[in-house]
């Protein structure tokens, strides 16, 4: 009996433990200004503008202080902390450090050219080895309407995404590179046609993190580029301009190349087009980046000057 009501009582289930209390969450904002001020500076720059600028007015204070950007370029880009610090104007109470945007943007040493390969746009079929002259290429008719020849709208907009263009003939179409570029972000080109092909590129250099001081300091030089070439059945021509604008977009200096055509039987050859803008007027606020492309034979279809790798990068003159 006694055995078997032992069976039958329920077993005790120990107390739960009490929980710990939860620990206090740190306020940053306790911490000193200067101690923030470190804290702050190991946020990447895109952080501090778009987020930690509007939690409140004391940090919006240290967001918009030079303080706080002159400690990021001093442990990030220690090399052009002396160019940026003799170019900076008198800090002015109320407004955000020209800083801020040079430390997000990064304008020194970058490629200003946004897609300058065609990357993502490559239409479905026009892969490097189709399309040659025994494939169907035709001679264009004199004075015929140009015709769209399958690359899809869809396709059309994805390569050609940031650039003004104004196609002749039958358009621009991007296709895979015949001969590798060096430094190329994407073995990918644009393709031009039996008509002028243009397409262009306003780069607003403020816009892109550089200020006036900086830009008329004399201390900073404009290097562009363009590689340009031809398919191997197919002769081409190309051209290339650009112009240093001031505020008004009047031109200030320009470059010009117009290289001797390709010929026809070329083994897919390609040339690099470099300038260097050193001695820089006053007044520069926008660069344009304009180029051409066309064939030689005038067949339907994309046989024109194939470009590609544009660039358009501000560089520091240390010396």
């Amino acid at each position: 009996m006694g055995a078997s009501a032992s069976r039958g009582r329920p077993a005790r289930v120990p107390p739960p433990e009490p929980e710990p209390e939860p620990e206090e969450a740190l306020d940053l904002s306790q911490l000193p200004p200067e101690l923030l001020l470190v804290v702050l500076s190991h946020v990447p720059p895109r952080t501090l503008l778009g987020c930690c600028r509007r939690v409140c007015r004391g940090w919006r204070a240290l967001v918009d202080c030079q303080a706080l950007w002159l400690l990021i370029l001093a442990r990030d880009h220690g090399v052009l902390l002396p160019l940026a610090r003799s170019c900076l104007p008198p800090a002015r109470d109320g407004r955000p450090s020209l800083l801020g945007r040079f430390c997000e943007r990064r304008p020194i040493g970058r490629n200003l050219i946004r897609n300058p390969c065609g990357q993502g746009g490559e239409a479905p079929g026009r892969r490097a080895g189709r399309g040659s002259i025994g494939g169907g290429g035709r001679r264009r008719p004199a004075g015929g309407r140009a015709r769209n020849l399958g690359a899809s709208l869809l396709y059309l907009t994805e390569g050609l995404r940031k650039w003004m263009v104004q196609h002749g003939g039958d358009g621009w179409v991007v296709e895979a590179n015949r001969s590798t570029v060096p430094g190329a972000p994407s073995q990918t080109c644009f393709v031009s046609s039996f008509s002028w092909c243009r397409k262009k590129q306003v780069l607003d250099l403020e816009e892109e993190g550089l200020w006036p001081e900086l830009l008329d300091s004399g201390k900073i030089e404009i290097c562009v580029s363009d590689w340009w070439g031809a398919r191997h059945d197919s002769g081409c021509m190309y051209r290339l301009l650009v112009q240093l604008l001031d505020a008004n977009q009047t031109v200030l200096d320009k470059f010009s190349a117009m290289p001797v055509p390709i010929q026809q039987w070329n083994n897919n050859v390609c040339f690099q087009v470099t300038h260097v803008f050193s001695n820089i007027k006053m007044g520069v606020r926008f660069v344009s980046f304009e180029h051409w492309g066309q064939d030689t034979q005038f067949w339907a279809g994309h046989y024109g000057a194939r470009v590609t790798n544009s660039s358009v990068v501000v560089r520091a003159r240390l010396s």
